[in-house]
């Protein structure tokens, strides 16, 4: 049984700007959610794999993979890819895979079922996770009935402000399944089971629900007191875009007009080994709201990971829209690790209250 105040915190956790202006339908087909990778570099022009450019409908990043695999005649472990894309959607991404003593351009054109290669070039090294800067996404929502005015004003909002950077409800599985499975692990760990399980198929995305989970409640928390979106004697701050951080002793002018710039965030423990950087109230607040999750936290220090910071808010990138005919078009970028969800359900919400 999940706790009714980790689904809320999940998958209900508070508006910033006061909860969707209309409701809409999004994914009516693939073609209405496009997501781009990023990059952030280029292809070395040399080296043993090969960086793949792919178009993908209908297909999702895991299965592409053991297809490409399959087709070039490689370990599926060998593939490298940077991130996980949505399978009800149009998107391009990149792959990595061994090229043997083939040249890189004989990729092009490689296709199957759902996917295709647009581009590769030679490379030097597997492509690992996280190694890209962001997304694009063009978004399209129809049935939208909404005050025109009143959603160009909370666009430029959230512009000009930023979203709180919750992980969306994908981080936390079907029907919240991934919390269901941090239950049970709390569980087996009280009751002495040995071992850890970390990054081992389904467990790896149960400890990542686990510390996503406790992040969202300190984030909801500070949504709820108003202070997401600026800095507070003991925040610990991110670097817009990048994963440095550094902590804050005391706000001066300099940093609140950095933060007011969105060149700079506060930031929530991604828990896990090790002391905390954050001080005074902070990290009071921050011990407080992951009190109310010891079934997460225990299962979280059962596995002895590294603890991480990450970023309140979301900086959204040239974010522009179109609205005409009950059908609202978005365009806009997002750093890596960011959801697009989190951006929609500021704006337009679904038909079933989601």
């Amino acid at each position: 049984m999940i706790p009714d105040h980790w689904r809320r915190v999940a998958l209900e956790p508070p508006f910033a700007w006061g909860g969707p202006l209309a409701n809409g339908e999004l994914r009516t087909s693939p073609e209405d959610f496009g997501v781009d990778e990023i990059l952030g570099f280029e292809a070395a022009g040399e080296g043993p794999h090969a960086l793949l450019h792919i178009r993908k409908r209908g297909a999702n990043t895991e299965w592409v993979a053991r297809e490409l695999a399959r087709a070039v005649g490689c370990k599926p472990f060998d593939v490298g890819f940077a991130g996980l894309k949505d399978r009800n959607a149009v998107t391009t991404q990149f792959f990595t895979v061994p090229r043997g003593k083939r040249a890189a351009d004989e990729f092009v054109g490689l296709a199957g079922d759902g996917f295709e290669v647009l581009a590769a070039a030679p490379h030097q090294r597997k492509l690992p996770r996280g190694a890209i800067a962001g997304n694009r996404f063009e978004i399209v929502v129809r049935g939208v009935r909404a005050d025109p005015d009143a959603l160009a004003a909370r666009i430029a909002g959230i512009s000009g402000g930023g979203v709180p950077n919750y992980f969306g409800a994908q981080r936390f599985g079907r029907d919240a399944g991934n919390l269901a499975d941090v239950v049970r692990a709390a569980e087996r760990a009280a009751a002495g089971a040995a071992g850890r399980s970390r990054g081992r198929g389904d467990a790896g995305f149960m400890l990542s629900a686990a510390r996503s989970l406790v992040f969202n409640a300190i984030l909801a928390e500070r949504v709820s007191r108003g202070s997401w979106n600026t800095l507070q004697a003991g925040d610990v701050a991110n670097l817009d875009g990048r994963g440095s951080v550094f902590t804050v002793d005391a706000i001066d002018v300099t940093l609140v007009a950095r933060c007011a710039a969105l060149e700079i965030h506060p930031t929530a423990p991604l828990l896990g080994s090790g002391p905390s950087l954050a001080g005074a109230a902070v990290r009071e607040l921050e011990e407080a709201v992951a009190s109310r999750f010891p079934e997460a936290v225990a299962v979280i220090a059962h596995e002895r990971m590294n603890a991480e910071r990450r970023a309140l808010r979301i900086r959204v990138r040239a974010l522009e829209h179109e609205y005409a005919d009950d059908v609202l078009r978005l365009r806009f970028e997002l750093s890596a690790g960011s959801f697009a969800t989190t951006v929609l359900r500021e704006i337009i919400g679904a038909p079933d209250g989601d």
